[in-house]
């Protein structure tokens, strides 16, 4: 398995897609970070909570893990390069396997930069606003650590959709859509449920506790055992899918 997984990783350092997804996420963070450091009033930004408005945009790290995992399967899909993987390892299930390992180490990545990233122009965006910043270094670390976690399982959550979909456009269309627009949208309307889907679970490991006057997200063990819960049958289903479908 060691083999396949070196192979997944040689196969991903030897395209431009995982740099393409990584430099888009950093120009999206930036963008996010700065809009809210400096046009959020003061006093909204005032204590802990309001000041993760500026720094729980580290989760965007989550989400472009899991757009890259899904680019994984996808692009070996689209472009037919699928095919000479199984004939080299026709246990397709070994595959899945080897792919999703790989994503969770690409995902590690990219919540450790984003949230680096998230970090250093927060605080800088604060300070220069002579804002004192009311995060400590546990917060800095669950923030760190969380949003390793969470883009660790969202890089195999969207593998897994990307071998049940097939289609490129379509998954990354879709990951966009529903963690953008539709949890905010049923977390808004319906804060119970709201709060155990997937893209909230991410933000709860990150020690994203509450957002504002709209409800209370997990705790952050909790965040962590949900998302798993989520990554494992998403996982089966994928590779379930791509041992029985035709890649012709």
């Amino acid at each position: 398995m060691s083999a396949l997984v070196r192979a997944e990783l040689l196969k991903r350092r030897s395209t431009r897609a995982d740099l393409w997804v990584l430099g888009i996420m950093l120009a999206l963070i930036l963008f996010a970070v700065l809009l809210h450091g400096f046009a959020l009033q003061a006093d909204a930004l005032a204590d802990r909570d309001g000041q993760m408005h500026v720094f729980g945009w580290g989760g965007l790290g989550a989400l472009f893990a899991g757009l890259a995992g899904a680019i994984s399967m996808t692009a070996e899909l689209r472009y037919g390069t699928i095919r000479s993987t199984f004939l080299v390892t026709p246990r397709r299930e070994r595959v899945v396997a080897a792919k999703a390992a790989a994503a969770a180490l690409v995902g590690i990545a990219f919540g450790l930069v984003a949230e680096v990233c998230v970090i250093g122009v927060g605080d800088a965006a604060l300070r220069a606003r002579g804002i004192p910043v009311r995060l400590d270094t546990g917060d800095y670390a669950q923030l760190v650590a969380g949003g390793v976690v969470a883009a660790a399982l969202w890089g195999p959550i969207g593998l897994g959709l990307g071998a049940l979909v097939r289609n490129q456009v379509a998954t990354v269309v879709g990951l966009f859509a529903w963690l953008l627009f539709v949890e905010g949208l049923v977390f808004g309307l319906l804060p119970g449920a709201g709060r155990l889907l997937p893209g909230m679970a991410g933000a709860a490991i990150a020690g994203v506790t509450t957002t504002g006057e709209v409800g209370h997200l997990l705790a952050a063990p909790a965040g962590a055992l949900l998302l798993a819960a989520y990554a494992v049958p998403a996982l089966a289903v994928g590779a379930l899918v791509t041992a029985r479908r035709d890649v012709a």
